[in-house]
């Protein structure tokens, strides 16, 4: 799999600890040519570095017990800053030394172990570097202290290859889901669906991981929606972006388009005040009982300017949409494992009222619930978004909290949106996935939601990475 496929190419202002491992009875000269080359390396790839400053043979090394005290010190009084660890290896390096910063540093981040790679013609004392070697030992010793670490896909590898770029820019997804889900505030408006038990979850288990969920009763939205003013600037403003962000089926009543401006400004302006990173909603059949309309556009829009928005008060597929984001840098979707498509046991509908990001399908046009219209009336079924998911890559992913083994698990994988013709309402798509009927066996057995969230990237090695080995989470990875 190539890591870096569709995510991120840059470190987009992320910051390294950087680690510059080096043993005295191997070249110094080469660990010190090595920190320049992947300083310079790291600085075109927009990636910001904490390191030990140069201005001497082994100035800005890490040789040994010394060193490594300056250096965690280093990392200590950047902690905030800092999103991951990087260790490169010019020569053999000193395995404790390495071992030692990172866990006198006190820092909780990833951290990728890279190593040099040596040239056949220069294999004689004074030219060899040994990293091969050296990145076994460094590997051994974080094992011993406990401290989770990641590797590359080739062992070791030129900094200015592409190969190292596809294991860099892998790396910083994996620093922005770890980093990005502890600490992450999930926001839930209103109470659970009655009908829906299947988005059960455990708030305490999410603490665990450090992940807060903030609630705020549905009504005290509804009481924010009547007490804005329909002249105000920022409603106005917000009914001008919600016109320009899709056309309509067929005349939306303004009095609807109002309402779901109104409801855009009061849920924003919750989510500025609470530091939320993503929500879900109490989408039906309340609202539409109070207020005649269905969130999805105002959630379209939101998931659309990168702040996740999941129906059906499904705090889980928030996680899940936000961590696909993270991973990705795109929008990302919730929706249904729906329909099977035709006799194809790879493929199958993927299928939402819907809230889907306009980025993520064609032909998108705001209308009317169909499947609430046959039961409430289409004055009450305003405004969802329609349209077909486009052609290309997908990761799925779900997390769930298991409240009987007291753990987080889930799943991820990788498949293909296709251009399938698919004659439906609301947001819709046909998926392939290799090997579908194995893995839908397994989300039976293993009783996950009918929910899975989407990106339109492959990013699934990312995220399974930060999920297992930074999160500590039990999840299954289809086909990787």
């Amino acid at each position: 799999m190539d890591r870096g496929r569709d995510m991120k190419k840059t470190g987009d202002g992320m910051t390294l600890g950087l680690v510059v491992g080096n043993r005295d009875v191997f070249p110094t000269a080469l660990a010190a040519e090595g920190r320049k080359e992947i300083l310079n390396v790291l600085k075109k790839a927009g990636v910001k570095t904490v390191s030990l400053a140069a201005g001497g043979p082994e100035a800005g090394l890490v040789s040994g017990y010394r060193d490594a005290k300056k250096c965690a010190a280093l990392f200590d009084r950047h902690r905030g800053e800092i999103d991951g660890v990087l260790v490169t290896l010019p020569n053999f390096g000193d395995e404790r030394a390495v071992a030692d910063t990172i866990r006198m540093s006190g820092l909780d981040v990833p951290v990728f172990v890279h190593a040099f790679s040596d040239d056949l013609d220069k294999m004689q004392i004074g030219q060899r570097r040994d990293s091969f070697c050296g990145k076994l030992s460094v590997c051994n010793n974080l094992t011993q202290y406990g401290i989770p670490y990641s590797v590359g896909e080739i062992h070791v590898v030129s900094p200015q290859s592409g190969e190292f770029m596809e294991d860099l820019s892998w790396f910083m997804a994996v620093c922005r889901v770890a980093g990005g889900l502890r600490g992450a505030r999930i926001g839930c408006i209103g109470s659970r669906i009655p009908a829906f038990k299947t988005v059960r979850f455990s708030e305490k288990l999410l603490e665990e991981s450090g992940i807060s969920v903030e609630t705020v009763d549905l009504q005290d939205i509804i009481l924010g929606i009547g007490k804005l003013s329909s002249s105000s600037k920022k409603v106005q403003s917000m009914l001008s972006a919600l016109k320009k962000y899709a056309p309509p089926t067929e005349p939306l009543p303004a009095k609807h388009q109002l309402t779901i401006a109104k409801m855009t400004v009061v849920i924003e302006q919750w989510i500025k005040e609470n530091d939320i990173d993503a929500y879900t909603i109490q989408c039906w059949p309340a609202m539409q009982e109070a207020l005649s309309v269905f969130p999805c556009t105002a959630m379209s829009l939101m998931s659309q300017n990168l702040v996740p928005a999941a129906c059906e008060t499904d705090v889980m597929g928030a996680v899940s949409m936000y961590a696909l984001q993270l991973a990705s840098g795109t929008p990302s979707a919730l929706l249904d494992w729906n329909n099977n498509y035709g006799e194809d046991p790879d493929k199958a509908v993927l299928f939402h009222c819907s809230n889907c990001p306009r980025s993520m399908m064609t032909g998108v046009t705001i209308g009317y619930n169909v499947i609430a219209d046959s039961v409430i009336g289409k004055d009450k079924s305003f405004t969802t978004c329609h349209g077909c998911l486009k052609a290309g890559p997908l990761t799925f992913a779900r997390v769930s909290t298991d409240d009987v083994a007291g753990e987080i698990v889930g799943y991820v994988g990788e498949g293909e949106l296709t251009d399938d013709p698919i004659k439906s309402f609301g947001g819709v798509g046909v998926v392939q996935i290799d090997r579908l009927q194995p893995l839908l066996r397994f989300l039976c057995r293993s009783g996950f939601e009918h929910h899975m969230a989407l990106s339109q990237t492959f990013c699934a090695d990312a995220l399974f990475e930060a999920f297992t080995n930074y999160l500590g989470w039990d999840i299954y990875y289809h086909n990787g």
